[in-house]
């Protein structure tokens, strides 16, 4: 495994140095979206749905629209003065009795390995929340966003587990669960005596996911019988965003801002050769300068509208449009 982050374990005056590991790992089965024709890859454009623009990750910022129909955008300057907690510490709180935990709170499971020097606090700490049958309540800041979170033990393990907050649970809003229901004696002993005949010790090991084992035994059955083809090779993305015809314009225009130039410089001088290669050369470079800025401009522009919309004002009107959201699909 591969350590995601590391810092301490602090609580009173001993602080336990560790590492942390993810203590879970999906084994679904992953799937490309392809072309059915020719097995090409599905990409997606993020396009504007007011002006149609497709739009980079540098011009994307992030929009809150509020109940009575303004825009309120934040960039990353926004962001970056939100308080966050960087420190590299889990900070216990409060030791509470475990069965006060309740599990729909549970998010994500981590391992913690303790330092070398630090085996023995660590140990020490896994002891004293077995035997006083007790979990520690931390908060810590993992992908610099803080958390409430749990120390438990698992076997010799100390596993951080990560909650979700109180208010992110739903209740159940059910009107028909505040209905009288007559239940007989007969009948609540007969579903005791049920459940006691299927009782059994619970071994999540017996259990496995069939529908992945299937989708599994189906690609190797289509792999066995031919039926896999070579995947296509992927064509260089045009990272550059200009079409062809602009970048064929602005070699064309640097060839003639070149040729002009040394044109001028052969007219102006009766000096030799090598005065005349000299200017020339640096001319063309400055002329080719000129032209890349000239193949950007679409990018530019793109920049100075995402500019103007972000504006100076907080909140404004969110734009409406009655063209629907789309993702435009280009085989790669």
């Amino acid at each position: 495994m591969r350590a995601i982050w590391s810092g301490a374990v602090s609580f009173g005056l001993v602080s336990v140095p560790i590492k942390v590991y993810s203590a879970t790992t999906n084994h679904d089965v992953r799937f490309h979206q392809v072309h059915g024709e020719d097995g090409g890859r599905i990409r997606y454009k993020r396009t504007c749905e007011v002006c149609g623009e497709e739009v980079t990750y540098a011009d994307i910022v992030k929009g809150f629209e509020t109940p009575d129909g303004e825009l309120i955008t934040l960039d990353d300057a926004d962001l970056a003065s939100l308080p966050v907690k960087t420190g590299h510490e889990i900070d216990v709180i409060e030791f509470v009795p475990n069965d006060q935990i309740d599990p729909m709170l549970f998010d994500k499971s981590y391992y913690l390995e303790p330092e070398t020097k630090a085996a023995k606090p660590y140990a020490l700490l896994r002891e004293a929340l077995e035997e006083t049958d007790r979990t520690a309540v931390v908060k810590v800041a993992l992908r610099q966003r803080e958390t409430l979170a749990l120390l438990r033990v698992r076997g010799k393990a100390i596993v951080l587990q990560t909650l979700i907050w109180q208010d992110e649970i739903r209740e159940p809003d059910f009107d028909i669960l505040d209905n009288d229901v007559d239940l007989k004696p007969q009948e609540l002993k007969m579903a005791s005596s049920l459940v006691e005949s299927m009782g059994a010790d619970f071994d999540p090991s017996e259990f496995h996911d069939e529908y992945r084992d299937a989708m599994a035994d189906l690609i190797e059955a289509k792999k066995s019988d031919g039926e896999a083809r070579p995947a296509p090779a992927a064509e260089a993305a045009d990272d550059g965003g200009d079409s062809m015809s602009d970048l064929l314009s602005a070699l064309q225009a640097s060839v003639d801002a070149a040729r002009s130039t040394k044109s001028d410089s052969g007219s102006g001088s009766g000096s030799g050769s090598t005065e005349k290669k000299t200017p020339a050369r640096r001319s063309s470079s400055r002329s080719k300068k000129t032209a890349d800025k000239d193949t950007h401009t679409d990018t530019d522009t793109d920049t100075d509208t995402s500019g103007d919309a972000t504006g100076t004002d907080d909140a404004r009107p969110a734009k409406s449009t009655t063209t629907r959201r789309r993702s435009t699909k280009k085989t790669a």
